[in-house]
């Protein structure tokens, strides 16, 4: 914990005062920001903390000015970054500003980058943007920040796009982008929600790096209390808008003077602190993997021949029973989306996954479409997730609508239901997508899969959106759904703690394979693989008085998932060299048909 809050008036670095900010309707000005007033000081991290919709991303992008206005804008209030307000500065002189001065790291990685443009071309024309360097001077700088947050091959993830990287990795990719130019002020919204513990704690380590070498101030915008407890120095609790409550970290956390406040404290997930679960999961197998592989080519050479693999998932094979939560841990990249995506047919795969005794692969299109009513998936994603020409009620009953379930008033009831179950309000029923926070967007892509009543539900990383209090709500109302319904989900997620909470079993994988498994008591309580232990030691505790832990981390070259055609890795092994430090070590297995 840095001692900025104790730094003199004359090192603010960033000053809001009054700040107001409204929406248009047809019934006047609605106001989204109210009264928001704060002073953030050289190298200090001040956090934001609230529930989604409280008004935490809206307040950044009013600082960056970036609100859609006329929209959305400033109706009171000044912002000031040094001796300069922003309030009523021009588009071309904040441009020179964003960057260079101040930075973002936005919640929605896939939405903030340019679909259309490779990794590298966008990041060297941010850095050029701002600093007078060559092509070949700005390309090394985006490799290095490529190497600081720790992406494998970054060499070749500059010649890629955003949509051939994970969710993880594009938002490390944002956070290099971010952290580029070293700016005066960074602000972080939601900056590790689709990073797993591990990179996560890199991350933070990153920006406290920075923060100790050149004073940059940090406004960090998060709904884990576990990441509020070991970064920030103070802490703004919002609630519609308006400020609930302000105080030193360790204050807040010991003492918190607010019933909203300490609502918020208590409903967040810890590991060990989790309700005792009462398993539904039975000996009946719903969802059976043998042995299967996903494999993508990478062709080179005028004729695009195929030279290379990556390996995505390596001969995996796991049993889902129903009425049980399987839970997929491990880093971005490792193949825990990519197994989720070839269940629900989304990826090729090679192998043998079976649902209820049928093997996909023999499904004709009939019976597949039957398959699909049992089957949903709540993406990592959800603004991608989301089609941005239908309203909330049109996406939720569409799937009612394809299977030809119910009629028109009976769709409309159950949509109804679904948005009250999962926090959000029938009123929401004809606004769109945009119109939501990303928690909220979250939240409706839930009500979406549950639709059909399926017998398996896919969450990938479907609650780290979420705050803490509809974290709660969600994890709550998915467990009600398994008890009534014995469905079963296979749930993908960064978060242990979470994990813990929901999960029968867990796996853990690390490069596309498994390299443990085991009950929930198991896995947590006495953790085999060294890899495992250093996912726990990783964990964020809500406890700012809790000493720091270090946690071991891997030295040297991430290895690559790329084999030649017809090679693969050999099982994974994780070796503890001393210091802290793992390496991965892979060896290639014999030659053999490609996938």
């Amino acid at each position: 914990m840095t001692q900025a809050a104790l730094s003199p008036a004359d090192d603010v670095v960033l000053s809001l005062q009054d700040l107001r900010v409204s929406a248009r309707s047809d019934q006047g000005l609605i106001p989204l920001v109210e009264g928001l007033s704060l002073e953030l000081r050289r190298g200090e991290t001040l956090a934001i903390a609230g529930e989604s919709g409280s008004g935490k991303s809206i307040t950044s992008l009013a600082i960056m000015g970036l609100l859609p206005q006329p929209a959305v804008r400033v109706t009171g209030g000044t912002i000031h970054l040094g001796e300069t307000e922003l309030t009523g500065l021009s588009e071309a002189k904040m441009q020179r500003l964003r960057g260079a001065r101040i930075a973002m790291i936005f919640q929605e990685p896939m939405t903030a980058l340019n679909p259309v443009m490779s990794i590298g071309r966008q990041l060297t024309e941010a850095i050029r943007a701002h600093e007078a360097l060559s092509m070949r001077e700005a390309r090394a700088r985006a490799l290095e920040a490529l190497k600081a947050v720790r992406l494998s091959q970054p060499e070749r993830r500059l010649e890629q796009f955003p949509h051939e990287l994970s969710g993880g990795m594009r938002q490390r990719v944002m956070i290099a982008m971010a952290i580029a130019l070293k700016p005066d002020v960074l602000i972080a919204d939601e900056p590790t929600t689709a990073l797993d513990v591990t990179v996560q704690r890199e991350v933070l380590d990153l920006i406290r790096d920075l923060q100790r070498d050149l004073g940059t101030a940090v406004i960090l915008i998060t709904h884990d209390m576990g990441v509020v407890a070991e970064m920030a120095d103070r802490v703004i609790v919002m609630q519609k808008g308006r400020v609930v409550e302000t105080a030193a970290t360790a204050d807040l956390f010991d003492t918190p003077q607010e019933t909203y406040t300490r609502e918020l404290l208590a409903a967040v997930p810890r590991i060990g602190g989790g309700p005792a679960r009462t398993t539904t999961a039975t000996d009946d197998v719903l969802v059976r993997y043998q042995d299967v592989s996903v494999r993508f080519p990478i062709r080179q050479g005028l004729l695009g021949r195929v030279t290379a693999q990556v390996h995505a998932v390596e001969q995996v094979s796991l049993e889902i029973f129903k009425g049980e939560t399987l839970s997929l841990v491990g880093e971005s990249g490792c193949g825990k989306s990519t197994m989720a995506r070839a269940l629900v047919g989304l990826v090729p795969h090679s192998g043998r996954i079976e649902v209820a005794g049928c093997a996909l692969a023999e499904l004709d299109g009939a019976a597949r479409k039957a398959m699909r009513r049992d089957l949903q998936i709540v993406f990592q994603d959800p603004m991608a997730a989301l089609d941005a020409r239908m309203t909330v009620g049109e996406l939720i009953r569409e799937p009612l609508v394809i299977h030809g379930i119910g009629t028109a008033a009976e769709q409309r009831a159950r949509v109804c239901d679904l948005l009250e179950r999962v926090g959000l309000s029938a009123s929401v029923y004809n606004r769109y997508p945009h119109q939501f926070s990303g928690g909220q967007r979250q939240r409706i892509c839930i009500a979406r899969a549950l639709a059909l009543k399926p017998k398996l539900i896919v969450c990938d990383e479907s609650v780290a959106a979420l705050d803490v209090s509809i974290q709660a709500k969600v994890l709550e109302l998915l467990r009600d759904l398994q008890r009534e319904m014995g469905v079963s989900f296979l749930f993908i997620s960064h978060d242990m703690a979470v994990v813990e909470n929901v999960s029968d079993r867990v796996a853990v994988m690390y490069l596309g394979q498994i390299v443990e498994m085991g009950s929930r008591a198991q896995l947590f309580g006495n953790p085999q693989h060294p890899y495992t232990q250093r996912l726990l030691e990783a964990v964020p505790v809500p406890d700012p008085k809790r000493p720091r832990t270090a946690a071991a981390r891997m030295a040297g070259e991430i290895p690559s998932p790329v084999w030649p055609l017809g090679q693969g890795p050999d099982r994974v092994q994780l070796e503890d060299i001393g210091g802290g430090h793992l390496v991965a070590r892979q060896a290639p297995r014999a030659s053999r048909a490609a996938c």
